[in-house]
């Protein structure tokens, strides 16, 4: 009998999380929200290669870095999609490092945070992720995968000759960071993210500078950024 409250009470839990998170919005959170949505169509439609797809994926995780500040699992779940769509964006544009790093790591991470999120409620707000405080152990694992998952990444990218390889190994960096430190869920998983923008947007810049197609993913980048700098001025 018990073991059957204690399954319907972890469903409740469940079902709690997966709510609409766009009830629990302040009026802030809305303003910044939609303004950063319209800040991404309007640099998007102002370019003269218009590419739905960097549009929508832009959108997705705009949205993404606003559930993940109030601590929504949805947020994990726009990541996976962001996911996919970047990793296809990055093909088609050959940009191999970025493809793998997003759908070979900053994925399936995306995906097992989702879950520890889902086991992790808070205890004052069940719609809400408990945030965790690194330990030691949590620093110096950090630190020792950050090391390993980087020195594989670097002679993947390497062995695929890719150009500006000394700024995709700092992306992998800080995207590995970034990832680990949301799945551990700890609240400084901003400053990672903030770290990866500002190395994303000097690898689409360089690339930019090559083919102007490219800009509308340094202005997304930009946005994400932005959104961030809020964040962890405001928190």
């Amino acid at each position: 009998m018990e073991s059957i409250l204690l399954l319907q009470q972890e469903k409740k839990i469940v079902f709690s999380m997966l709510s609409n998170p766009l009830k629990t919005l302040t009026k802030k959170e809305w303003l910044l929200w939609l303004a950063s949505l319209a800040a991404v169509i309007i640099s998007n439609f102002a370019t003269n290669d218009l590419d739905l797809l960097t549009l929508i994926s832009a959108l997705l995780g705009v949205t993404s870095l606003i559930f993940a500040a109030k601590g929504s699992v949805w947020a994990q779940f726009l990541m996976i999609v962001f996911c996919i769509l970047y990793g296809i964006i990055s093909f088609r544009f050959h940009y191999w490092g970025e493809m793998i790093t997003y759908l070979g790591m900053t994925l399936p991470m995306a995906a097992w945070s989702a879950i520890t999120w889902l086991q992790n409620p808070s205890e004052e707000n069940e719609n809400e992720v408990a945030i965790q405080t690194l330990n030691k152990k949590h620093i110096i694992g950090l630190i020792i995968s950050t090391i390993i998952v980087t020195s594989i990444f670097y002679y993947i990218l390497m062995w695929l000759d890719t150009p500006n390889i000394i700024f995709r190994t700092l992306s992998i960096v800080t995207s590995f960071v970034a990832a680990s430190l949301t799945m551990l869920r700890s609240s400084y998983y901003a400053m990672g993210y903030a770290a990866n923008d500002i190395v994303l947007i000097v690898l689409w810049v360089l690339a930019s500078l090559e083919n102007p197609a490219y800009i509308p993913v340094v202005v997304n980048f930009a946005i994400f950024l932005l959104n961030l700098v809020i964040y962890i001025l405001v928190h």
